[in-house]
């Protein structure tokens, strides 16, 4: 028995990975992707002057890098931007007043806003994780302090690059870069 021509294996059309969209996307739109990982406009030409990134390993790598070179000013301004993380939503008013009071603490103490990485924590610990932080960092001097903000906000960085880039549809700016830029 004679089989007939086979059909050719049905291909979807080519969709940009999202390191190509962002590799290809015009400059300015990259730096807005980037801004929303980490507020330092420094950090964010530094990434975005270097493209194309072979890979995802290579651009963590050159976001990490451009972390480290942060000056204290270019620092303080990436501080600025950042919020305490939020809490979930049927968290009690106790729990609100506590953490609160502890930010106002750190703040006073260190003159910008506390952050921490709280990406390998599960939701239900975070508040938990963020009380116990502020309170066993308030006992840091300053200079200690900066070097261990500075560490968690690369930490908070490269978790928000990843997720962008991992995750189009969780991208945190809400830009469309992503999935409307084409193949490079």
């Amino acid at each position: 028995m004679t089989r007939g021509p086979t059909l050719p294996a049905h291909r979807l059309p080519c969709l940009p990975k999202p390191l190509d969209a962002f590799n290809a996307a015009p400059a300015d739109e990259a730096r807005a992707l980037l801004l929303h990982c980490l507020r330092s406009p420094r950090w964010c030409d530094r990434i975005a002057d270097h493209r194309p990134y072979p890979d995802l390993e290579s651009l963590l790598a050159a976001a990490d890098e451009a972390a480290y070179d942060l000056s204290p000013s270019d620092l303080s301004e990436a501080l600025a931007g950042e919020s305490l993380p939020d809490l979930p939503e049927d968290t009690y008013s106790a729990a609100h007043m506590a953490l609160s009071a502890a930010h106002a603490a750190y703040e006073a103490r260190f003159g910008h806003t506390f952050v921490i990485y709280l990406g390998d924590t599960h939701p239900d610990e975070s508040l938990d994780r963020i009380l116990e932080a502020i309170r066993s960092r308030l006992t840091n001097d300053p200079e200690e302090e900066r070097v261990i903000a500075a560490e968690e906000l690369r930490r908070l960085a490269r978790g928000r690059l990843t997720a962008c880039l991992r995750n189009p549809a969780g991208n945190p700016s809400g830009a469309s870069l992503i999935t409307q830029v084409g193949p490079p």
